[in-house]
């Protein structure tokens, strides 16, 4: 797990968003990253689907149809007058993508923003804070959020944000690993294709 090259992609995607969206006046950009993050952090247990007892449909959303070249895995690149058949960026050319995988590296997205906003980059992954099963786990997320939240809003907690941050991250990659079945290999590479895109989208206007 290369934290370091990671945190410096996060950051060259965040002074990019930086560059066409700046802090306005009285901003409370942190504030958003954590909404965000919460935010993500349900579409992904949306796409486990685990906690759904009133459905018959509870197995992860693991393979869906590529919208950007309809099941392809093709997409046209280069000039009007120089065109090229591609892989397609969005799906990797398979044709389908993994919509529980995405959302979870949507989350790691705003964990490593976060990460750089609180200049917490240095932390160590190396504990198991995951609780016993997948739904206290997605619970517990949202209790280190607020845990960080408490740190920032109080003088005398604010000395333990690195390490409930540290927390919050452990927490998370073990949620990918042990409960949602990821390895880190899968998350690393679907987090550097999910940050292309996201770069591309910044140029586009999104």
């Amino acid at each position: 797990m290369n934290l370091k090259a990671l945190f410096e992609t996060q950051a060259k995607l965040e002074a990019d968003i930086l560059e066409k969206h700046p802090v306005q006046e009285g901003e409370d950009r942190l504030s958003k990253k954590i909404l965000a993050l919460q935010v993500e952090l349900g579409e992904c247990a949306n796409e486990w689907r685990g906690f759904k007892f009133w459905s018959l449909k509870q197995n992860p959303i693991q393979s869906k149809w590529c919208e950007r070249c309809q099941g392809s895995g093709k997409i046209y690149g280069g000039s009007l007058l120089n065109e090229k058949v591609l892989d397609c960026w969005h799906c990797d050319g398979k044709g389908s993508t993994n919509p529980l995988l995405e959302e979870y590296v949507d989350c790691l997205h705003f964990i490593l923003s976060i990460g750089l906003e609180l200049n917490a980059r240095d932390i160590v992954i190396d504990g198991n804070y995951t609780e016993e099963n997948t739904v206290k786990t997605f619970i517990k997320l949202y209790d280190d959020i607020t845990m960080i939240l408490t740190d920032l809003g109080t003088d005398i907690f604010r000395g333990h944000i690195r390490t409930d941050y540290e927390e919050l991250f452990n927490t998370f990659i073990g949620l990918g690993e042990k409960h949602l079945g990821f390895t880190w290999e899968q998350i690393e590479q679907a987090y550097y294709e999910k940050n292309m895109i996201n770069h591309q989208r910044q140029q586009s206007g999104y």
